[in-house]
Order: C-alpha cells, then sequence, then structure tokens
C-alpha cells in the first residue's frame, strides 16, 4: 500500500476557500480573543481547542500561574488529609518495605519447616524405637525386631537431618540473592548521591528509596487504590471527562452505566474565569432533565449554585456547561460603553450588559417592547437606564416617562423628556397616554402610510427626519392602578395595552418595570405582549416566572437563585424565541447620568429637538429669524445675569444697562429705539434709583409681556 501525498508548492482552492470560511466565523469555538491576541490565528490541525493561543500571551501565562498557584495549595491540602488514612505515603512506605521483606524472604521458609518439621518427627520415632530396645526383660527375637526398628528410625533421621540441612542452605542461598537485587540499587544510589552531591545526594537517594517503596505499598493490603475520582471541582478548580461523567450520575441525571459524550474537550476559558465543555446526554435523557437538576449537578460539582451555567445546545439533549471558578458578577461593574460615545442611533442595537463570558449583549428595541421586574434593590432602575440613557443620547428620539414610586429615578431625564410623570399621578400618566394614543400613532400611521408601508423603518428614518422613535417608560404601574379609580385604572390599561400592541410597528417603544412582578403590577394581557424581559433577583421562583414566562425556573432559569451580592444582574431573555442567560446590566452612578444627560441635551439642542418647556424663553427666541426677537433674547439674558447678594434675580433694570449689554452683543439701540420695542406705562418709566442715581429703567415683567404680545411666547 501507498501513501499519495500532494507536493505543497500545489495549491487546493477548495481547502483554501473552507478554511478561510471556517476562520473568518466570528462565532468559531476555536477563536479565543484577548487584549495581548487581538487576531487569534486557529490551528487547522485541531490543537487550539486544548492549548489555545492566549495560553501562549502574557494574560495567558498570568491566568496559568494564578490557576497553579491555587491547585497546588488545594493539593496540598488534600495530601495533608490523606496521610491520616490507610493510603497515607507513610502507610505506603511501611506496606512497601514490608512486601520487600516478604519478598526477600520468599517461599523457602515453608520447606525449611517442613524438613525441620520432618527432622522432629524422625528423632521422635528413634527415641521412641531405642527406649522399646533397651528394656531387658524382652525375650530374644522380640528384642532382635526391635533393634532393626531403632536402626530404621536411625536412619530416618539421619536423611531428614541432611534434608533440612541441604533445604536451609538453599533457601538462605536463594534469599541473598534476593535482598542482593533489592538492595542493590540502594545501595548504589545512596552511594551515587554520597560521591556525587555529597548529604544532599544521600538525601535524594533516600527520597527516592522511600517513594520506590511507597509505589510497591501503594495498594491496601485488600488490594485497593487511592483514587480521587471523587474529588469535587470546587476543591481541584480543575473539570475533567472523567469528573464531568460522575458529577451527572451523582446528580441522577443519568445511569452510573452511563456516559456523557463530550463534543469539545474541558477547557479553560480565555479569561481565567471558568471552564466550558459542550456535551450529549445519553441517548433518550432530554436536556429538560440536566436543566432542572442545577442544584443536584452544583452540589456533585461542589461550587455554589451561582457558579454553574447550563444552557440548551442546538438541538435537544445538548448541553453547554460554563462552571466559574468564582462567584461571577460580585466584583465591580463594568464601565458603560454610552461614556465613551457621542451619540447613539436607536435604530441600531443598543449594549445592555455583559453575560456570563464577557461578552457584551446588544439589544435592537425597534419593534419590541420589555418587561424588567425584581425586587427592591436589584437594580431595576439602572437596567432601565441602559435603554433610557441610549435613547436620550439618540436626538430624535421622543422620551415619556412615568414613574409611579414617584422616586427620583426620571428626574434627570426632565430636561429633555417630551412628557413626564414623578409623582406618581394616575391622572398625569393618563393624559401622557392618551397624548400618544391620540397624536403620536395617528401621526405615525400617515407617516408610515406616505411611505406606503404599515410600519416605520431605519431606511425610513434615513430618509425622511420626520420618522423616529419614541420611548414610553411606566415604573410600578401597580402604584398607579392603586391610587386611581376603577374607570381610570380600566382607561389606563386599555390604552397601554393599545400603544404595546399597535405603537410597536409605529416606532414606539415600551419598557415597563416593577418591584413586584404579579398581575397586579403588569396585567396580564399586556405583559404577555412584552418580548424582552429581564428577571432581576426575586424571592420566589413563581416571581421570576412571572417575568420570563410559566416554566423557565423549573428550567433552571430561577431568578431567585441570584445572590444580593449580584446586584445588577438578572436572567436577560432577548424576544420571545431567545434563550434566557445570566447578564449584568451597565451601571452609571449619579455623576455619569448627568454627564451623559447634558450630551443629550446639548444635542437636541442643536438638532432642535428639545422639548419646549426644555429651552429657555431667551433661546426660542434666538431660534426665530428676527432681529427684534434677537434683542428681546439679550434683554431677557441681561436680566439673568444681574442678581442680588443673596442670589434673587433683579427685576428692574436701569435703560442704560440694557443698552450697553445690547451693545456688547452687537445690537446697538438708542434709548428712543428700545423705548419703542419695549413700550411702558407711565408708572413703569418713572425713575428708580440705581448704585446712588435716578435712573429710568424697564421691569422684566414689560419685556416678558413684549415677548408674549409680539412672538406668543412667555413663561
Amino acid at each position: 500500500m501507498s501513501i499519495e501525498t500532494t507536493p505543497a508548492s500545489t495549491p487546493d482552492p477548495e481547502f483554501e476557500r473552507l478554511v478561510a470560511g471556517f476562520v473568518d466565523t466570528a462565532d468559531s469555538p476555536l477563536l479565543q480573543k484577548t487584549t495581548d491576541t487581538p487576531v487569534n490565528h486557529p490551528d487547522l490541525l485541531g490543537d487550539t481547542p486544548l492549548t489555545p493561543e492566549w495560553v501562549r500571551t502574557p494574560a495567558g501565562w498570568r491566568t496559568r500561574a494564578a490557576v497553579g498557584k491555587v491547585n497546588s495549595t488545594r493539593t496540598f491540602r488534600r495530601w495533608v488529609r490523606r496521610q491520616s488514612t490507610e493510603h497515607g505515603h507513610t502507610a505506603q512506605v511501611f506496606r512497601g518495605m514490608r512486601r520487600t521483606f516478604l519478598w526477600i524472604q520468599g517461599t523457602e521458609g515453608v520447606q525449611v519447616a517442613t524438613a525441620r518439621r520432618e527432622v522432629q518427627q524422625a528423632q521422635a520415632d528413634y527415641k521412641t524405637a531405642k527406649w522399646g530396645h533397651d528394656k531387658r526383660l524382652i525375650p530374644g527375637p522380640e528384642k532382635h525386631k526391635r533393634r532393626g526398628e531403632m536402626e530404621k528410625a536411625f536412619g530416618n533421621s539421619v536423611t531428614a537431618m541432611a534434608k533440612y540441612k541441604s533445604t536451609r542452605r538453599d533457601a538462605r542461598t536463594r534469599r541473598a540473592i534476593r535482598g542482593a537485587f533489592a538492595l542493590s540499587p540502594i545501595a548504589a544510589a545512596e552511594g551515587a548521591g554520597l560521591y556525587l552531591a555529597g548529604g544532599t545526594g544521600g538525601l535524594i537517594a533516600t527520597g527516592a528509596t522511600f517513594a520506590a517503596l511507597a509505589l510497591i505499598g501503594r495498594r491496601t493490603m485488600g488490594g485497593e487504590l487511592y483514587t480521587d475520582r471523587d474529588a469535587k471541582f470546587g476543591d481541584t478548580h480543575k473539570l475533567t471527562d472523567t469528573m464531568l461523567t460522575h458529577v451527572y450520575q451523582n446528580a441522577r441525571v443519568i445511569n452510573t452505566d452511563d456516559t456523557l459524550t463530550l463534543l469539545t474537550p474541558c477547557t479553560l476559558t480565555a479569561d481565567g474565569q471558568a471552564w466550558e465543555v459542550v456535551f450529549d446526554l445519553p441517548s433518550g435523557i432530554p436536556t429538560k432533565k440536566a436543566l432542572t437538576a442545577k442544584e443536584a449537578v452544583a452540589g456533585a460539582l461542589g461550587v455554589a449554585v451561582q457558579q454553574l451555567n447550563q444552557g440548551r445546545g442546538d438541538r435537544e439533549g445538548r448541553i453547554r456547561l460554563r462552571v466559574s471558578l468564582n462567584l461571577p458578577f460580585t466584583g465591580e461593574p463594568t464601565p458603560g460603553p454610552l461614556l465613551a460615545v457621542d451619540s447613539m442611533n436607536l435604530w441600531q442595537a443598543i449594549p445592555m450588559g455583559v453575560n456570563l463570558r464577557g461578552q457584551e449583549v446588544s439589544t435592537s428595541w425597534v419593534e419590541r417592547s420589555g418587561l424588567f421586574g425584581g425586587e427592591p434593590g436589584a437594580g431595576k432602575s439602572a437596567a432601565a437606564n441602559d435603554l433610557l440613557l441610549a435613547a436620550a443620547l439618540d436626538p430624535t428620539v421622543s422620551l415619556y416617562l412615568c414613574d409611579g414610586k414617584a422616586g427620583a429615578d426620571v428626574t434627570p431625564f426632565e430636561q429633555v423628556a417630551a412628557m413626564y410623570d414623578t409623582d406618581g399621578d394616575p391622572e398625569r400618566l393618563l393624559e401622557i397616554l392618551q397624548h400618544i394614543w391620540d397624536v403620536e400613532i395617528p401621526r405615525r400611521r400617515i407617516l408610515a402610510k406616505e411611505h406606503g408601508s404599515r410600519k416605520l423603518t431605519a431606511a425610513m428614518a434615513a430618509k425622511d427626519p420626520r420618522v423616529n422613535l419614541a420611548v414610553l417608560l411606566v415604573d410600578e404601574w401597580s402604584s398607579y392602578g392603586a391610587a386611581a379609580d376603577r374607570k381610570v385604572r380600566e382607561e389606563l390599561e386599555r390604552l397601554l395595552r393599545l400603544i404595546v400592541q399597535q405603537g410597536r410597528a409605529l416606532g414606539i417603544i415600551t419598557l415597563c418595570a416593577t418591584q413586584k412582578p404579579d398581575s397586579d403590577s403588569v396585567p396580564t394581557g399586556i405583559r404577555d405582549i412584552l418580548s424582552i424581559r429581564w428577571a432581576m433577583r426575586c424571592l420566589t421562583p413563581q416571581a421570576s416566572d412571572t417575568i420570563l414566562g410559566q416554566g423557565y425556573a423549573a428550567a433552571g432559569h430561577n431568578a431567585q437563585d441570584i445572590l444580593k451580592s449580584q446586584r445588577g444582574v438578572g436572567i436577560y431573555m432577548d424576544g420571545e424565541e431567545a434563550e434566557p442567560e445570566l447578564t449584568r446590566g451597565y451601571y452609571y452612578d449619579d455623576d455619569e447620568v448627568a454627564l451623559l444627560l447634558d450630551r443629550a441635551y446639548e444635542l437636541r439642542a442643536k438638532a432642535g429637538t428639545l422639548p419646549a418647556g426644555s429651552v429657555s424663553l431667551a433661546d426660542q427666541l434666538r431660534a426665530m429669524d428676527d432681529g427684534d426677537a434677537w434683542v428681546l433674547a439679550v434683554l431677557l439674558d441681561t436680566f439673568d445675569t444681574h442678581v442680588g447678594d443673596d442670589e434673587t434675580r433683579f427685576e428692574w433694570l436701569p435703560g442704560t444697562v440694557l443698552i450697553d449689554a445690547l451693545t456688547a452683543a452687537g445690537f446697538p439701540l438708542s434709548a428712543d429705539s428700545l423705548g419703542r420695542l419695549v413700550v411702558r406705562t407711565n408708572d413703569e418709566k418713572a425713575k428708580r434709583t440705581w448704585d446712588g442715581n435716578r435712573s429710568a429703567g424697564y421691569p422684566r415683567s414689560r419685556v416678558l409681556a413684549t415677548v408674549r404680545d409680539r412672538f406668543g411666547l412667555g413663561e
């Protein structure tokens, strides 16, 4: 048989195409990128899953050193505990010495003992025969017979003694040979060690001797060997194939004679924080059986439930297992990515948090709605901020914010919100929902019809600036319902359901948040049509199921398992068909929120999309293409910049001060021209004292009246 080879210079286009397609796959299991390895070239021979390239980077060496240090400490502790058992190395050395001695002694001792016994018996027979012969009163023939027996017994005794001496001599020779064979290596090692390295070499040789004796005595007298097959992951921080099978056997997921089929080896992740593996359960065992046995699997592994993450594979019976070395998401939160951007486009996916693998979780909220829930302090408001801040940084998005608990979570957004309620007033919520239903949705329907479509899209927004998104936040619906009468509550529920159902295709994103996830917090008819779910820490599995959907807690996705120390962590489900995964939302503190909202205000002021109530009267005047409006804007700014010692604003200023301000701003007006623009009454023309002099001036109220009369604007 011959092996046909292809010359290295001969290209294979088909192979190159397959390899290129495999390497370029973003989610390829062979690609593990770190800051030290920005571009990871996979090993096409298949070694990468066993020895990833990141291991050879500085980060990889640091990770391996840290894991090795932990494992060394744990291994030493297990060794100390082992010494008190029959598998201890001291017991093994003594067993090795005993077995070596027994081997040297051999089985010849039995032959020697047998020969000795034969000698003793022959001597006893001779003594008996001699005593019978020595009797004097025995007749002649009888005495002659006994003499023959005595001589025969004597001959047997001599023969037995000769055999005994021969057997003993042979046994000593064999024992000496075996002893020399057993002791020669020890003597040679000791001699060589002392000759080459002195006392140190002698100690090394002695240690090698003890190690050899321990190896000989590794089995107990019952024939048992020491094994760490029952060692738990929590003790070793190392996951092996054998351990994995025993874990699922001990958890009663598979039978004791079943084994798991590993599709990938047990591999330490690139960040050194967890072990991951993908495997198939034995035929006929459903995935749900493994998912529902989460506590039993965690107990068999020797880790906390929060360290275990089991996910469904791409088919039934396949499990993606991740076991974290430490409790995940208990350190400092990841800095929010919005701090590093100038603006956002809500038509695209926005970052919501980080999953267990350290990967960013991004979600497209277009034609979507969401429900965030969890007990107080779980991080629900911080999670909602991921969407609200991104929406605020998109100057085209309209914000409608309603806080039923009358807290301060949405107060910072007031300056950029189209409408808001921070008092938990059901009448105000009704007004906001009515505005969206009566104004926003009809306007958006007309826009969609103009574009010949039933919904608004990003392509339309790129061509038509009138097409934009809107975000409606309703926090603590139950508080609104408790404060409203029956008719108002029913109308609120009707409008919210209509907005969620019909507004999603028209660019209206609805987010409901609640601290007590039940049918009273968010009506069932509304909750069922909210597609994106995020279950923060809950007190009961039923509360977790209220957010994620019935049956998810039983399938291993139970928000009750989230610890209080894991604030901002929840089970995130991006859509109806998405698999829930543990995700930690980005956190922005108060200063960062203020910074982002200041940036959002500037973006909206520049784009002219600030709500009317958020734009100062002077800015509204400057936005007009009118010279008198600009003059009035300068007058209002002058009143705002002149304050007294007690920080109170002056309500009257001399005409000379106003004219000087106008001149500095590039609008030189005479006193008569200013008087014709801002018409005063006779009482208002009266002079007043200013800096010790009597001067004519203008009250601020008259400037405001002029703005209202001329341009229809006012405070």
